[in-house]
């Protein structure tokens, strides 16, 4: 039986949220669950009813988001590290962890170390199209500085997940660019056109608009464009929503004509809402590492141990390493 380790102690709102999300996996998935963090506070979280099937292991120590990333290989009791240790040790299967993502990543690249073949792992996030799927955008912030070969690598792991995890049949992929153009881009995003063009799903360059219009589902840029793309993203979604409510609110008619639109409210909160994603798989390393938001409530660390379940039940490093050994030769 698959074990899933959970961070249990990183999150912005502690412990309670991400343990109330791991036990409504349990409820529907078969798996046995690793709570890693302090047993006073994970034990009393735990119903009776799933204790055998959960394991907590026990540490004393928590990166917080104020730590710098690089102090988490010192600090040997941490939770994610013991986590990361227990990925490493292959006592479980996968890791989830909503704390400290540089932590995360860092532990992970020097710990477990990457797949052959790919120079640097990347973070894989997941956007909201306008025809109800998803796309992915790859690197959301791992890498802010990449070589050609680099954005290489992401596009085929960004494939191989699309289409192993999301289903897709034919995941396209683009280079995030400042224009369609073959001429657009910086000289390593055009590189990385050239080695891309020798992949069948490969579109070319495509802008902003793209993620979003369900014309490509695989978007290619470095981590610090991803990043920003992403926290942008993330801001609109929420101002969008902000103004409908103050402005449904401000006046009588508008609030009784929202009640003829609240089966559409929820449906565009539902494809916008970061939980219903879960998580942001980070590619590239050996093992299978699910980095959630700081913020994940319950329903966000359900969803990102599916993620980490469907990970492991479709192979996914096994089909990234085929794939670099076809594309790379």
């Amino acid at each position: 039986m698959m074990r899933i380790a959970v961070d249990a102690m990183g999150g912005d709102f502690g412990a309670s949220p991400l343990v109330e999300g791991a036990i409504s996996a349990l409820k529907e998935k078969n798996f046995t669950l690793v709570l890693v963090g302090n047993e006073e506070v994970l034990t009393p979280l735990v119903p009776s009813s799933f204790a055998n099937r959960v394991q907590i292991v026990h540490c004393d120590d928590v990166i917080t988001m104020d730590d710098l990333a690089t102090s988490a290989i010192k600090r040997k009791n941490s939770s994610i590290y013991v986590a990361i240790d227990m990925l490493k040790n292959k006592s479980v299967d996968a890791v989830v962890s909503a704390g400290h993502s540089g932590a995360t990543m860092s532990l992970a690249t020097l710990r477990i170390g990457r797949l052959s073949g790919i120079s640097r792992p990347a973070i894989c996030t997941l956007m909201p199209r306008i025809d109800g799927n998803k796309s992915l955008v790859v690197d959301a912030g791992a890498n802010v500085d990449c070589k050609a070969e680099n954005l290489f690598e992401f596009g085929i792991m960004g494939h191989e997940y699309a289409c192993s995890i999301l289903k897709y049949q034919n995941a396209r992929i683009g280079i995030l660019s400042n224009g369609e153009e073959e001429c657009k881009g910086n000289e390593i995003s055009k590189n990385a056109f050239m080695y891309l063009k020798s992949h069948p799903s490969f579109i070319g360059n495509i802008e902003g608009n793209n993620i979003f219009d369900a014309s490509v589902e695989v978007i290619v840029c470095d981590g610090f464009v991803g990043n920003i793309v992403l926290k942008t993203s993330e801001g609109v979604a929420d101002s969008i929503v902000y103004l409908l409510k103050t402005y449904i609110k401000s006046s009588p008619l508008g609030t009784f004509g929202s009640l003829f639109l609240k089966s559409v409210f929820s449906k565009l909160k539902k494809q916008i809402d970061y939980a219903e994603y879960g998580g942001a798989p980070l590619l590239g390393i050996d093992g299978n590492v699910i980095i959630c938001h700081g913020k994940s409530n319950s329903k966000a660390m359900k969803n990102a141990i599916f993620q980490a379940i469907a990970s492991i039940e479709n192979n996914i490093n096994d089909r990234i390493l085929s794939a670099l050994a076809k594309y790379k030769s």
